[in-house]
């Protein structure tokens, strides 16, 4: 019964990363259909357009299925939404190039004229991904850079950090410490007067 038992559990994140790297398309299916549907739900909180977070989905997938190799090992839910953030970002710019008028990407909230607008988040996000506060952030780890995503960007608690990135509560709390003391240093490296986490302590 034991043996059936352990012939049945099903892959983790990291066994099925690495079928897919080794060109399993079953377990890129078993990852879709294990994470497309929170990563749709807190794609749709930054983005209002229904089709553009599909497409930013189906995005986030095929960049799995050609970098799955470069995951390193563990729960992939923090790695599968830094992929997802950066393509949501590289998508409002493509579309603020071919219609400047329109901001995106867009929270749930709108504005006074009924247009969708931007949330500080996500001006925060498209800050961490280009010019020197990316620079800056590409200097850490990429363990404590997710975990600045999670709680700085998204807003996460900590244990909804934790679960996210499947980690314990405590971790999470001396990795943003970290996270935030290294951002700053490498940040003030390259630009002394810019302070991108504003009085976060």
């Amino acid at each position: 019964m034991v043996e059936a038992a352990e012939t049945a559990r099903a892959p983790d994140d990291a066994e099925l990363l690495q079928a897919v790297a080794r060109g399993s398309a079953d377990a890129l299916a078993t990852l879709y259909d294990r994470h497309a549907g929170w990563l749709h739900i807190r794609l749709s909180r930054r983005c209002a357009d229904p089709e553009t977070v599909r497409e930013v989905l189906q995005d986030t997938f095929v960049t799995v299925w050609r970098s799955a190799g470069s995951h390193r090992g563990g729960a992939a839910g923090g790695w599968l939404w830094v992929i997802a953030a950066r393509r949501l970002v590289d998508a409002g710019r493509a579309r603020a190039k071919e219609c400047p008028a329109v901001p995106t990407p867009v929270d749930t909230e709108t504005s006074y004229a009924g247009e969708p607008a931007p949330s500080a988040e996500d001006r925060v996000l498209a800050g961490l991904e280009y010019g020197d506060v990316g620079a800056a952030l590409d200097r850490i780890s990429p363990e404590l850079r997710d975990v600045l995503r999670a709680t700085v960007i998204d807003g996460l608690t900590t244990r909804e950090t934790a679960r996210l990135l499947g980690i314990p509560e405590g971790t999470v709390k001396t990795r943003a410490l970290r996270a935030r003391r290294e951002l700053r240093a490498a940040l003030a490296q390259l630009a002394p007067d810019t302070n991108p986490l504003g009085g976060i302590a």
